[in-house]
């Protein structure tokens, strides 16, 4: 209810900027709801075992007896013995739930933290928004291709932990970047087209730990994606399943990378069939929570929303 009370906010903004002011609230105000939702709920179910416990007292007075006990107030009494056992159970379910709500903010906040000090950090290592393309050719400007290894192994462990905190702790996945134009689920997919791109059509020593970055991230994404319930194939096959991503986007990242002078293998055919092999593990899933988060606009995951709507748009 709460999320569709934002979407039909989302339809009066016409800018990105007024988008991402929207749902920076989301977060925040879905996290306040939390507690009083859980309140509702207990006082609700416990007042219906007071009255269905004791036939003479009204559903009012169930009600109100169950408030009493839940906020621990004590101003309503009963004298019958079964109800003063729900009452005390009660009172210490009420006390439980906002302990551990009070310890549960800053497991999230912890969590939170973590996540954008690696999403920062991508921006001196691939621009904003993060590219792909722009992350190899600054490593290759710098002579430093080979210590991506190092990279790639810092994000399998990013990853590891997207999976753990973001389907525990599900809030966090709306929890936006401190910056607009930085989003966790943008970072991610830049990291997993460049290792998909660094696999498959750059000519540089293999390294498997890119192969333990793309596997660590595409099962992140879907392990995040299960929790909303967003339906894909979890055996994919490029490519008899399709990506979002054109041959001709492809070769345009190759001439891209050609021209900053980064060393490229020369059968391009199969340097496609090994970069879709990557890609189709996690297109679906990257685009489907950039487009529940409203993420910011990033070239190969968030844009891909938007190049549907214009060729809808051009074929009619």
């Amino acid at each position: 209810a709460l999320r569709a009370l934002f979407n039909f906010a989302l339809r009066f903004a016409k800018t990105y900027q007024q988008r991402d002011q929207v749902m920076a609230f989301y977060a925040p105000v879905a996290l306040l709801l939390l507690l009083p939702y859980w309140l509702v709920l207990t006082a609700f179910g416990y007042g219906m075992m007071y009255w269905a416990t004791d036939t003479s007292v009204s559903w009012s007075d169930s009600v109100v007896l169950s408030g009493s006990s839940l906020l621990t107030l004590g101003f309503a009494r009963d004298s019958h013995l079964l109800h003063d056992l729900l009452a005390f159970s009660e009172a210490t379910i009420g006390l439980l739930l906002v302990a551990l709500l009070i310890a549960y903010l800053p497991t999230m906040y912890a969590a939170f933290s973590r996540r954008e000090l690696q999403v920062t950090l991508l921006e001196v290592r691939a621009g904003s928004p993060p590219s792909a393309i722009e992350m190899i050719a600054r490593f290759h400007r710098i002579h430093r291709l080979e210590t991506m290894h190092d990279l790639w192994e810092t994000w399998e462990g990013w990853f590891a932990e997207i999976e753990e905190s973001h389907t525990s702790l599900a809030a966090l996945v709306f929890w936006r970047s401190p910056q607009p134009d930085h989003s966790w689920i943008t970072a991610a997919g830049a990291v997993l087209d460049a290792a998909a791109l660094m696999r498959s059509v750059v000519d540089a020593p293999q390294d498997r730990q890119a192969d333990l970055c793309l596997r660590a991230g595409y099962l992140a994404l879907r392990r995040v994606a299960d929790y909303f319930m967003v339906s894909y194939n979890d055996a994919p096959q490029f490519p008899v399943d399709p990506i979002s991503i054109s041959r001709e986007e492809f070769e345009e990242a190759c001439e891209k990378l050609e021209g900053q002078g980064v060393p490229m293998k020369q059968d391009r055919d199969q340097a496609w069939l090994d970069f879709g092999g990557w890609r189709v593990n996690y297109d679906t899933v990257l685009l489907a929570l950039c487009r529940l988060t409203v993420a910011p606009y990033a070239p190969w995951s968030s844009d891909r929303s938007l190049l549907v709507k214009m060729r809808k748009v051009a074929k009619a």
